[in-house]
């Protein structure tokens, strides 16, 4: 059973946790614009995550990695409109500052503190900034709305929401608009949850999310270095029913964890740069659910299919020409194609649809494709967007 998921639902919902945001002027000045945003932890946190492969790694990233060396954190600040990536040792002890102007807010170590950074590339943290932001922020248990808003750069509204399993709940956030490609988690998203998890059954379950989740959701085939996933669940040290493997709430928690993180990656997909409407392309039949992930995510990140979705253009000979040069395994009598729910094609020709509804189908938020490769049990399903002028426009001034 999928657990019902509260989009209404942010990173605060879960019981023991606090944030807050505020602008620092790291961005540009606009009405309702926050640049920095803190999340805390009332009790001490194992922690879990997920990190970019994109080999020029942010200094964020590198502090996290050290500071995570025990799976053990507190809080997590995080700007928005810098990356601080590229930017050598400077940028690394900008991000250490970062760390321990927030623990000393929160009178705990710096290593506690974990820290995010997104936006421009090349450029140095303005720290005198960031230091009064830290010090004008103010924490508090319904403050995730305001943090989900803190770390957007180029999206158009906040992503979030919150599921319950048991008797806990698992609340999360993220962004990303652009440079979205599935290479680990191509944005930043932060989860919580008040059960106390085992680290171990926690980093694996986490991983296995992110995989059938943020890895599975494309914009643009650019990966960022600041990709970040933090999954923060109360210490199991001393406390009664600690969930592992063995659990009885293991596979509520999985299928709750599994479902926050899917619905963030549909809100990214949903939200990219410049977009119209959300791509979902479903892979069936496959001869092993590696080919099935890698077809699904070639159709989400073809230009010329994301180009004719766009134009609502039901030209099915795109996604044809994804299946044939995908390197899967198939017999071509074996395979169909459903575009918004219409068969296009099967028994290798195509089949007498009507263009004009098929058309008219394309013009709604969600476009569905379907393809069935008759040769395996493998499946898989990726998203993502179509590709407007809008989002060379975006990208064209982004800096200037």
């Amino acid at each position: 059973m999928t657990p019902k998921l509260d989009p209404a639902g942010n990173v605060t919902t879960a019981p023991g946790f606090r944030a807050g945001g505020t602008f620092a002027g790291i961005k540009t000045a606009g009405e309702g614009k926050l640049d920095l945003g803190i999340l805390a932890a009332d009790f001490p946190c194992v922690v879990a995550a997920t990190f970019t492969q994109n080999r020029f790694r942010s200094a964020a990233v590198e502090v996290n990695v050290e500071h995570l060396a025990d799976a053990r954190a507190r809080a997590v600040v995080v700007n928005s409109g810098c990356a601080n990536s590229s930017t050598g040792e400077r940028g690394m002890a900008d991000a250490r500052e970062m760390a321990a102007l927030v623990a000393a807010k929160l009178g705990i170590a710096s290593t506690e503190v974990l820290v995010g950074s997104t936006g421009v590339i090349g450029q140095y943290l303005p720290m005198d900034k960031i230091a009064a932001g830290v010090s004008a922020i103010s924490l508090a248990h319904d403050g995730g709305s305001v943090f989900s808003r803190a770390i957007m750069t180029t999206d158009t509204r906040p992503k979030h929401g919150a599921v319950r399993f048991g008797p806990y709940t698992l609340g999360g956030c993220c962004k990303g608009a652009a440079m979205i490609h599935p290479n680990m988690a191509t944005m930043l998203a932060y989860l919580t949850t008040d059960a106390p998890v085992e680290p171990g059954f926690l980093r694996a379950e986490l991983r296995a999310a992110v995989d059938r989740s943020f890895n599975m959701v494309a914009i643009d085939t650019d990966t960022s270095p600041s990709d970040t996933v933090l999954l923060f669940a109360r210490d199991p040290a001393g406390q009664p029913g600690a969930l592992d493997a063995k659990s009885p709430l293991a596979a509520e928690f999985r299928a709750a964890l599994q479902a926050m993180c899917t619905h963030l990656a549909r809100e990214i997909a949903r939200d990219g740069e410049g977009s119209t409407r959300m791509m979902e392309a479903t892979v069936t039949g496959a001869a092993s659910e590696a080919e099935a992930r890698n077809l699904a995510r070639l159709l989400t990140t073809s230009y010329l299919l994301k180009s004719a979705v766009h134009g609502a253009d039901p030209n099915w000979g795109r996604i044809s020409a994804v299946i044939g040069r995908s390197g899967a395994a198939f017999d071509e009598a074996d395979v169909t194609i459903d575009l918004c729910g219409a068969r296009v094609f099967e028994r290798s020709r195509p089949t007498d649809f009507d263009p004009a509804a098929v058309s008219a189908a394309m013009r709604a938020e969600l476009v569905p494709i379907a393809v069935s490769l008759g040769n395996g049990p493998g499946t898989a399903t990726a998203w993502g967007c179509d590709l407007t002028p809008e989002y060379v426009h975006l990208n064209a001034d982004y800096t200037t």
